[in-house]
């Protein structure tokens, strides 16, 4: 069944498949501890970490690569993790800016027209619209939050060059993982 198809039933499919593999993340992540691909990644040193910076950008994986960058923040080198860290996470953006950018245009078309949308921007104040966006967006992908929300809000901000985006993606994941690997420290 295609998008088409499911369209006659949902009238957001490709959003919806997003929202529902939020949720399915969430149960599959539920209550497990130990994730089975932690010591895998562990063993696989630097690679691991940019794996792991991967991992640290989509929903389904978000939450197991937080917990594993926190994990990591007992041991020696934290900039160092960082950084690759933040290169892995650049990647998986910028896979997800360019998806977002081309295959979501249509619903992002389709959602900004909705009644919802328009009186809730109606009720911000032009000036505002400018830097609130960004802004709110920079912070969801410095967060372990999925970045799939913030790339999504700057992936239709069409202001936004692929390369200003790129530069924001990798400073503000690298502080993100950053953050995490320090507070994994003070915590140990």
């Amino acid at each position: 069944m295609g998008f088409k198809s499911i369209g006659r039933f949902v009238k957001y499919p490709k959003f919806t498949l997003l929202g529902m593999s939020f949720l399915l993340a969430y149960l599959l992540l539920l209550h497990k501890d130990k994730l089975p691909f932690q010591e895998g990644l562990e063993s696989l040193g630097l690679l691991g970490i940019f794996i792991t910076g991967m991992l640290y950008s989509y929903g389904f994986t978000a939450a197991p690569a937080s917990a594993f960058f926190f994990s990591l923040g007992a041991h020696d080198s934290i900039l160092a993790k960082s950084v690759i860290g933040g290169f892995g996470s650049l990647i998986a953006d910028v896979i997800l800016f360019e998806l977002i950018r081309h295959s979501f245009a249509d619903e992002v078309i389709r959602l900004s027209r909705e009644r919802f949308i328009r009186k809730t921007l109606d009720r911000i104040p032009y000036g505002m619209k400018e830097y609130l966006f960004p802004i709110i967006a920079a912070f969801v992908i410095a967060s372990p939050l999925p970045d799939e929300i913030g790339v999504f809000m700057l992936a239709s901000y069409r202001k936004i060059s692929l390369n200003t985006f790129m530069i924001l993606s990798y400073f503000l994941n690298t502080f993100g993982i950053y953050s995490l690997l320090t507070i994994g420290r003070l915590a140990s």
